[in-house]
């Protein structure tokens, strides 16, 4: 039997391993020697992430949490190192797969790597070059002691044999967050906030921002909202935004009669907002690769980023940190010259299969 210990952190690696969890399950039904334990490190707490998440997505309750929430990036860090040397200690396994590149990504491969156990990166070899960023750090650590590495795009095997790993050890297989993407839309299905505010298709914006460059700033923030509402004509502006985000922006008295500011949404009811939504405007690097799928058009309010092929064949532009930049964009949004999506390679929803057989590949070796 070959053991896999699979990781995740946060909710949207939950999202990345779902549809591993099923391929591993079809793989097993057809007889293949596989099994695998879900760790949950409890990184990021979220009150979303209920019994009720797990069974909308269909991914299986984790076997243990943890429960490493809260403090400084070092205290989290050594928080996870601790705990999950005691998991690991107590649940060997063959192989420890993570994803992404959030802290416990990191510090879980550290612990895997130092009990002599092989591990494999899930996203591996993207890169933002800015090393501000936690999760540039994250990601770098991550790829200098990684065995396999699970790739998104032709980009990232680039970086990989750049920085020195094998081509032997470098597998292109997209992204599984598409995965879960194609496989969820059919069951996306409207929040309260639609009916509330009478949303219509294509007729209103949604927003989100969180990265602590754009929320911490006090006056960045309100130059941003305020430039995005004066350059967005009549239409709704839905913004599920983070408690901390709003009590600043409380502070700061922001409010519009067409600024909606809700509760952080679901996976399901999230993106059926995003889907019907004439553009997104985020910070956020996920989002981005889901609105260029679903053809929506998406504003990234950021100076770089770690998905250049959501730009180069997807729905993203990189309008950057200036708030002076957005109007025009909206402009070329509103005088309906967006571009449209073009087909990112592998982005198909069989990702998670391509794994497996692949991690079936290595057992063999």
């Amino acid at each position: 039997m070959y053991n896999i210990t699979i990781i995740a952190g946060a909710r949207p690696n939950f999202m990345k391993i779902a549809p591993i969890i099923h391929a591993i399950e079809n793989a097993k039904q057809k007889g293949e020697a596989l099994a695998y334990r879900l760790v949950h490190t409890g990184q990021h707490y979220d009150k979303n992430m209920s019994g009720s998440f797990f069974e909308q997505l269909n991914i299986p309750e984790p076997h243990v949490n943890l429960e490493c929430s809260g403090g400084t990036q070092a205290e989290q860090t050594a928080a996870i190192l601790v705990n999950f040397e005691k998991e690991l200690m107590a649940n060997p396994a063959d192989l420890v797969l993570v994803v992404g590149d959030v802290t416990s990504t990191m510090a879980c491969a550290l612990v895997a790597q130092k009990l002599h156990t092989k591990v494999a990166h899930v996203e591996a070899g993207i890169r933002s070059e800015d090393w501000t960023m936690p999760e540039e750090i994250n990601r770098l650590v991550t790829d200098s002691i990684t065995n396999y590495f699970f790739t998104t795009s032709e980009l990232a095997n680039q970086n990989l044999l750049k920085s020195g790993a094998d081509e032997q050890q470098i597998f292109y297989v997209g992204n599984t967050m598409i995965d879960t993407l194609l496989k969820q839309r059919p069951n996306f299905r409207p929040p309260a906030v639609w009916s509330q505010l009478e949303l219509k298709p294509k007729s209103y914006i949604v927003m989100t921002l969180h990265r602590p460059a754009n929320v911490d700033e006090e006056s960045q923030l309100k130059a941003m909202i305020d430039e995005i509402i004066a350059n967005t004509k009549d239409l709704p502006l839905v913004f599920p935004v983070h408690p901390r985000t709003a009590k600043i922006l409380e502070r700061l008295k922001v409010s519009h009669p067409r600024l909606h500011m809700v509760a952080p949404l679901p996976y399901l009811e999230f993106n059926y907002l995003v889907e019907h939504a004439k553009a997104v405007i985020t910070d956020s690097g996920g989002i981005t690769e889901e609105t260029s799928v679903m053809n929506v058009p998406c504003m990234t309010l950021r100076d770089n980023t770690e998905r250049p092929e959501t730009i180069t064949l997807g729905t993203n532009a990189l309008v950057g940190t200036n708030p002076q930049a957005i109007k025009p964009y909206l402009e070329e949004l509103f005088n309906g010259e967006w571009k449209a999506y073009k087909t990112i390679p592998l982005w198909d929803g069989k990702t998670a299969e391509r794994i497996v057989t692949n991690i079936l590949s290595l057992t063999k070796r």
